[in-house]
């Protein structure tokens, strides 16, 4: 049986089952409280046919008080029972859930930067929100709820079949008949939650995309369209949810019926037995109609229980497929870097994002030590590549990469990054204070330290000019910033992390004059006795450069300082530099 068919993954839940390992004593609670509830339930149908029968048909006043006194007793240690039960089994959920996104979470940070080029940030967030949600309800509403009714539908079983085998057969009559109908609920159950989980994470991708770009929706005019696809996808969310209710439609009603009809056969066949004054007391009749309906009871919800297992498991599976995907980048660490100078060798190195087309074309240059090299050519000649790489974001094809001559595939990526700050073009924010978004959590870093390094790079005065300074909440991406003020802040956590090697990777290309002439500032301070990779258009960062690497369709063409490049009249970058940076120079 296929894993898409098999309404039980029981592989699924052995894995869950480990996570409770930690709380085993909350398991042993549930389980002892599990096992009360259904021995208190139990009780009191055995209570309420004596009774009957000795109380009330024997008209002794004083048994039927002592029996009702027995019935209450054995209800409140039910309702004990049953809240703890309730209880733990909830805060067994919860905990497991908390140690499951945990580690899901983890996992997501260590994951190659392949995997999110492919992966939707809406499915990713579908798995560590909604679908863990669904997990918790395995315990809380699932897996022990269903043990305990298993539980207490065996010993129904077993007091029926003592007391009376030809009252047990009537009801069995119709068991038959609610298992059929249970296991084929089960069966169509799975197949729609598992087309329930797939709409839901089409929803959230769909609904996470669209409004992160809402901005282009609106611009291009295409609320329009984007509302009817809205509409097809919603559409097909509900209509894998109408598939779920249409067969609760269905199963309830006949569990409900089976139930019915089995009571009714009960009261008729024992009633007769009764009056005829055989065996069959009416009290055993009453103890029977109240069993079957503590029988049927579980039958017909545990049906829906197996919906929430299921619903879990579906869930499950889809985490733990994230948890063992084989996407994080495997570390031998065999060397640690300190006291960094820089120097960088690249030798031959190969490199492609997709099998068979190749983006670097054995690249092969060296930055000494303290060195300021720059990184020209034409969109996709490579050069955000050699900044991926470095920083191991990618996993090379051949070659190698070395800083200070160790292989950076001997070093641990914390080790390695820590030593590397970078400057993206397209600048992250998180929705936080703009000291947190510059020391991003490292409480090394002092807030008297941040204003220190703004004043020496210049951008304390526009942070102080903020409301709450550097306590101000640049709220979600830093859309309270303009570009060029979040590329300073960027620059500025580059600065303050005192990185031994400094990639700027066209951190200037979209930012204001006087935001550039800070960044200017910046860059001289920052690239004093530090290597400095620098990947830009802008004139005044390529003539300073100590190296000038120009590269073109993943390989370099060329190298040398401004003036040596220049010279070459039948040169790419003398070329690149006319028709790019003439006009710059004329204004």
């Amino acid at each position: 049986m296929s894993e898409k068919n098999n309404p039980y993954d029981l592989s699924v839940l052995k894995k869950l089952v480990k996570f409770t390992s930690p709380y085993k004593w909350v398991v042993f609670l549930v389980t002892l409280t599990a096992i009360c509830t259904s021995v208190f339930a139990l009780a009191r149908p055995q209570f309420l046919k004596q009774a009957i029968d000795q109380g009330i048909l024997g008209k002794d006043s004083d048994l039927l008080l002592y029996f009702i006194v027995f019935m209450l007793g054995s209800l409140l240690l039910e309702v004990i029972s049953q809240l703890t039960f309730m209880f733990y089994a909830n805060w067994l959920g919860q905990h497991v859930v908390r140690d499951l996104r945990t580690r899901l979470f983890k996992r997501m940070l260590n994951f190659k930067m392949q995997y999110y080029d492919n992966a939707a940030v809406g499915r990713l967030v579908t798995r560590a929100v909604n679908d863990i949600e669904k997990i918790a309800e395995i315990f809380s509403q699932g897996l022990f709820m269903i043990i305990s009714d298993l539980l207490k539908m065996t010993a129904i079983v077993g007091i029926m079949l003592y007391n009376s085998w030809q009252l047990t057969l009537i009801v069995f009559l119709m068991l038959p008949i609610i298992v059929y109908a249970t296991r084929v609920f089960h069966k169509k159950m799975k197949v729609a939650f598992e087309n329930v989980r797939t709409e839901v994470s089409n929803l959230n991708i769909f609904v996470q995309e669209h409004i992160s770009g809402m901005k282009i929706v609106q611009l291009f005019a295409r609320e329009k369209v984007e509302y009817e696809k809205f509409q097809a996808i919603n559409e097909k969310h509900k209509t894998a949810w109408i598939k779920t209710v249409w067969y609760n439609s269905i199963f309830f009603p006949i569990a409900e019926l089976s139930g019915s009809i089995a009571i009714g056969l009960l009261a008729w066949y024992g009633g007769l037995q009764s009056i005829n004054g055989i065996s069959i007391t009416l009290g055993l009749v009453v103890m029977f109609i109240e069993l079957t309906n503590m029988l049927f009871r579980p039958l017909r919800q545990i049906a829906d229980k197996f919906n929430t297992l299921q619903m879990g498991m579906v869930a499950a599976r889809r985490v733990f497929k994230e948890l063992e995907l084989e996407e994080v980048i495997s570390e031998n660490v065999t060397t640690k870097i300190t006291n960094v100078k820089g120097e960088i060798d690249f030798d031959n190195v190969r490199f492609s994002y997709l099998p068979g087309e190749e983006i670097l074309k054995g690249i092969t240059f060296n930055v000494k030590a303290g060195q300021t090299v720059a990184i020209v050519g034409a969109t996709g000649a490579g050069k955000s590549t050699i900044i991926n790489l470095l920083n191991r974001f990618y996993q090379i094809d051949s070659g190698g990469i070395l800083i200070d001559g160790k292989s950076i595939h001997n070093i641990s990526l914390d080790n390695l990054r820590s030593n590397i700050a970078v400057v993206l073009q397209d600048v992250f924010l998180f929705a936080d204070t703009i000291f947190k978004n510059i020391t991003l959590g490292n409480d090394a870093i002092t807030l008297d330290e941040v204003i220190r390094a703004a004043k020496e790079i210049g951008v304390h005065d526009f942070i102080n000019q903020l409301p709450n300074g550097y306590e101000y909440n640049v709220k979600e991406r830093g859309s309270m910033l303009s570009s060029g003020q979040r590329q300073l802040i960027s620059f500025l956590r580059a600065y303050v992390s005192k990185p031994s090697i400094l990639v700027l990777d066209e951190a200037t290309s979209s930012v204001d004059t006087y935001s550039e002439q800070l960044i200017q500032k910046a860059t001289e301070k920052i690239t004093q006795n530090r290597t400095s990779i620098v990947i830009a258009h802008r004139l005044a960062t390529i003539i300073n450069a100590d190296v000038i690497i120009v590269m073109d369709k993943g390989e370099i063409v060329e190298q040398g300082s401004h003036k040596q490049l220049l010279q070459n009249p039948e040169g790419y970058y003398k070329n690149l530099y006319e028709v790019q940076f003439a006009e710059v120079v004329a204004n």
